[in-house]
């Protein structure tokens, strides 16, 4: 009788998912993912797991500086944005998530057992919430928070 392949299945299910609740992400991922353990190219996964989120994180700052780049934000709006309290505020959130996603990083290296519940309830808020899954570190850091670790 053939074992069964349970990460595989568990893919499987969040791709239903991401396919259900029309995200794209993911569905990409996840079907990325598979492709690679179908493929048996196993020897991936420890890079993936080691460098992934900071490849994630360079490509996710390139699309944000993309306007600025381009040139669709100039120098004159950046400036500005110092001098809008909405923009004064963001800045604050910004510092304030930029500081959360550190002591997130940090807890889910310190504490993995953690990780499996940030990534369910992320990949939840995804499926179900219309949710962008950029949520892990941040939401590890809120988690720091109420647990008392840095």
């Amino acid at each position: 009788m053939p074992q069964i392949d349970m990460p595989s299945i568990v893919l499987l299910i969040l791709a239903a998912l991401g396919i259900l609740s029309s995200n794209s992400s993911i569905t990409i991922a996840v079907v990325a993912l598979l492709l690679l353990r179908v493929v048996h190219l196993h020897q991936a996964f420890p890079w993936i797991e080691k460098y992934g989120l900071t490849v994630g994180i360079i490509v996710l700052t390139i699309g944000i500086l993309a306007p600025i780049a381009s040139g669709k934000i100039e120098f004159q709006t950046i400036y500005q944005s110092f001098l809008h309290w909405k923009s004064l505020l963001a800045i604050a959130v910004g510092v304030l998530v930029a500081y959360m996603g550190g002591r997130g990083a940090a807890l889910m290296t310190n504490q993995p057992a953690v990780v499996t519940g940030l990534m369910l309830g992320t990949i939840i808020g995804v499926a179900f919430f219309r949710g962008v899954p950029v949520g892990p570190l941040i939401a590890a850091g809120i988690l720091s928070f109420f647990l008392g670790k840095s």
